[in-house]
C-alpha cells in the first residue's frame, strides 16, 4: 500500500512529498520530536491535495488509513493533528512540536529555488499568468519565513527566503522595466 501522493505531474508530486518527508525527519531529529509521527504525517500530508480544504480532508483520510493498518489511537491523533494543521491556509494552528515540524518542512519546500520552480509549475497548472504568480509571492511565499516555528527551520529557511526575495525583486524590476534604468 502506498501512502504517498502519486500525482507525478504537479507541483505537489511524489518528489514534493519525499522532500517534505526528508526535511521533516531532519527537523524532528534536530528538535527532539517523535520521528515516527513526523515521518508518517509527512508521507500522508497531501493525500487529499486535490480536494477543497485538503488539510482537513487529508486528516480524515489518514485517520482511516492508519486505523486500517492497526495504529493505536494516540498515534493516529498525533499524526492527524500534524496533517490538519500543516497548511498555510488551513487556519488550524499546530499545537505539538511534531505538527510545527511538518508545517515547517512543507513551508521550506515552498521557499528557495525549489519553491520558485514549484510556484511556476503550480501557475501553469492553474493557468495563472506572471502577474498573478508575482501576487502569490507577495500574498504567501514572502511571508513563509516569518511563519516558521522551529529554530532549525529558521536556520535553513534564512537562505531560502533570501533567494526567494532576490528572485522576486529581480522579476518585479524586469516587469516594471526598472532594469532598463542606467542601461
Amino acid at each position: 500500500m502506498s501512502l504517498k501522493n502519486e500525482n507525478s505531474n504537479t507541483s505537489h508530486d511524489v518528489g514534493h512529498v519525499e522532500r517534505v518527508k526528508r526535511l521533516a525527519i531532519y527537523l524532528a531529529k534536530k528538535e527532539g520530536a517523535d520521528v515516527e509521527v513526523v515521518e508518517k504525517a509527512a508521507e500522508l500530508h497531501d493525500i487529499a491535495r486535490d480536494m477543497e480544504n485538503h488539510s482537513i480532508e487529508g486528516a480524515k483520510i489518514a485517520r482511516e488509513i492508519l486505523k486500517s493498518n492497526k495504529y493505536d489511537d494516540n498515534f493516529i491523533e498525533r499524526v492527524t493533528h500534524c496533517i490538519e494543521s500543516h497548511a498555510f491556509s488551513s487556519g488550524i494552528k499546530p499545537q505539538t512540536l511534531e505538527a510545527k515540524i511538518l508545517s515547517d518542512a512543507d513551508k521550506l519546500d515552498a521557499m528557495g529555488a525549489i519553491g520558485v520552480a514549484r510556484t511556476f509549475l503550480y501557475s501553469k497548472e492553474t493557468a495563472r499568468g506572471i502577474k498573478e504568480t508575482i501576487e502569490h509571492f507577495e500574498e504567501k511565499l514572502l511571508r513563509l519565513y516569518g511563519l516558521l516555528h522551529t529554530e532549525t527551520a529558521r536556520k535553513i529557511g534564512k537562505e531560502r527566503h533570501r533567494f526567494l526575495k532576490e528572485f522576486y525583486d529581480r522579476i518585479k524590476n524586469e516587469l516594471d522595466f526598472k532594469d532598463l534604468e542606467g542601461s
